[in-house]
């Protein structure tokens, strides 16, 4: 609104309507004001933009009759004034197209049960990080890695030649030499850091015959299924990179510390459910066990599962819920394995304990873990655990910076690599080796 035109509008003795228009003529007090009360009004913009909010009005339902049909232009085939619009019929299609699908009532779903199913799967954050994941998977945590395979690459044998030197260069080609940008992406730089590691370590496969019986994976979709106490759960979709391995993986610890493990006492959180944050289901196949291959896949035993860390807005994991999904997709390849040697039963001890590694990082912290499985009888807290091995927060390096940090007029972090760990690496390497040496 012009101040110009409404001060005119005033002297001559114009009211003006709650529209904005311009209303009758009203007689001038004394003053120069007209008396009514609508002569205070204030000319602003607030009153007016200030409306309530119109809801929608809900759908009238349509009430069908029988032998009462509304008399519709469909037979026309265009519209015809006075004649009601047709309804929208449903068009089914003669052949069954996956991109058009869509599903029955969940009554009428075959897989439909009563008792529920909790899943685990790649967005599932583990509330109680890796404690509910030792609860569930009933396993006893061991702090470090075995000394047996920590010294598979303290010897010069089994180490690249220059291997710091390779290292420190695969993390400059992830950081710096990758990309134009000034700061890279942590999804990037994370995968390309691992591919390059698996690299080097391949490099060593004309002194070490047996890395050639060993293939990459991705993107296979395993499923696990067990009973713990009187609730059912699964594990289920796709993971991390799968090395896999024609053998399998040498048994970590002996008979003996498999006996020991049965007067482990399982950490409880009580009063936090274990189901919590699982997502739970009533649509499921009851024994749903795969371990993502096919019958007669000449690389069937899981070797090492690589994770990055998927540090993004689709799926953001604190550090206890990383190890937490580490310690699950380990336990889920080893049951899924367990299942097709020794079949479906629970069995208290197994003959031959499944091993399955695991490596996470977010492409500077490195997470390394072992898993065996002892057991499959999961139902009950007594009797043989499984055990895990955890080395976490091994830092790879420091500082990678494209340009230096200066923070009042000093420079707080030079350019360039900084803080090169290479005790990470050889634990890195100690388990790429593992099972080849």
């Amino acid at each position: 609104m012009f101040p110009e035109a409404a001060r005119c509008v005033r002297s001559a003795g114009f009211g003006w309507s709650k529209a904005g228009l311009l209303a009758e003529v009203r007689p001038l007090t004394a003053h120069g004001s007209s008396s009514s009360s609508s002569s205070r009004r204030h000319f602003s913009l607030h009153r007016r933009l200030g409306g309530r909010v119109t809801l929608p009005k809900p759908r009238r339902e349509k009430v069908h009759i029988p032998g009462l049909e509304r008399v519709t232009y469909a037979d026309r085939m265009h519209y015809v004034p006075g004649l009601a619009k047709p309804e929208k019929q449903l068009w089914k299609r003669d052949h069954s197209d996956p991109y058009r699908y869509s599903s029955p009532p969940l009554s009428e779903m075959p897989l439909l049960k009563e008792q529920p199913c909790y899943l685990f799967h790649q967005r599932s954050n583990a509330l109680e990080g890796i404690k509910q994941a030792l609860w569930l998977t009933k396993t006893k945590l061991i702090e470090g890695l075995p000394p047996q395979l920590l010294s598979l690459a303290q010897d010069p044998a089994h180490q690249i030649p220059d291997q710091d030197e390779l290292v420190q260069n695969a993390i400059k080609h992830a950081r710096f030499w990758d990309t134009t940008e000034p700061r890279p992406s942590q999804e990037r730089y994370s995968k390309i850091l691992l591919q390059n590691l698996l690299h080097l370590c391949a490099s060593l496969q004309p002194s070490h015959p047996a890395l050639g019986r060993r293939l990459l994976s991705e993107k296979y979709s395993l499923a696990a299924t067990w009973n713990r106490g009187e609730d059912l759960f699964q594990i289920r979709g796709r993971n991390g990179l799968l090395c896999t391995s024609m053998d399998p993986l040498p048994v970590l610890s002996e008979a003996q510390q498999v006996e020991d493990t049965t007067e482990h006492t399982l950490e409880t959180f009580y009063p936090v459910s274990p189901t919590i944050d699982l997502q739970q289901v009533n649509v499921y196949h009851q024994q749903k066990n795969s371990t993502g291959f096919r019958e007669g896949y000449p690389y069937p035993h899981a070797h090492t599962l690589y994770f990055d860390d998927p540090n993004g807005p689709r799926c953001r994991l604190r550090p206890e819920q990383f190890l937490a999904k580490m310690v699950m997709f380990a336990f889920g390849n080893a049951l899924a394995r367990a299942y097709l040697q020794y079949g479906t039963e629970p069995l208290a001890q197994l003959e031959r304990p499944v091993v399955v590694q695991v490596v996470g990082t977010n492409g500077r912290i490195f997470n390394f873990l072992a898993f065996q499985l002892n057991t499959t009888d999961l139902s009950e807290d007594s009797g043989v655990k499984n055990m895990v091995w955890l080395d976490e927060g091994s830092e790879l390096y420091e500082y990678a910076k494209v340009r230096p940090l200066i923070k009042k007029k000093q420079v707080v972090v030079p350019p360039g690599l900084a803080g090169y760990n290479p005790e990470t690496f050889r634990k890195f390497l100690s388990l790429y080796l593992h099972g080849a040496v």
